[in-house]
């Protein structure tokens, strides 16, 4: 192969890199614990919180209605992570390119 071959298969592998990660940017995804749902988008960012339980509001609750929304939260991006992997893993491990 000579170089320009290589930058030409270079430059598309990143345009498809940059397709898969819009694609994963652009869906919704949702953590949930029992009391908690949190939905993000794929970039992470966060577009809402809803309290489940009409339990949280106690304030003997707020220690653990603060450990469901760090729950929720980790579940979603734990979500948004594995489809990362699953659209853009292989490129991972043709040498980091991500």
């Amino acid at each position: 192969m000579n170089m320009q071959q290589i930058m030409a298969q270079a430059q598309r592998m990143q345009k498809d890199i940059m397709a898969k990660k819009g694609q994963i940017d652009a869906m919704d995804f949702e953590g949930k614990s029992d009391w908690v749902s949190i939905k993000f988008k794929g970039n992470r960012d966060v577009k809402s919180v809803e309290i489940l339980s009409d339990e949280a509001f106690n304030a003997e609750n707020k220690e653990i209605l603060a450990d469901m929304i760090m729950l929720a939260i980790k579940d979603g991006l734990n979500k948004i992570e594995k489809e990362t992997e699953s659209k853009l893993g292989a490129y991972s491990e043709m040498g980091g390119m991500l």
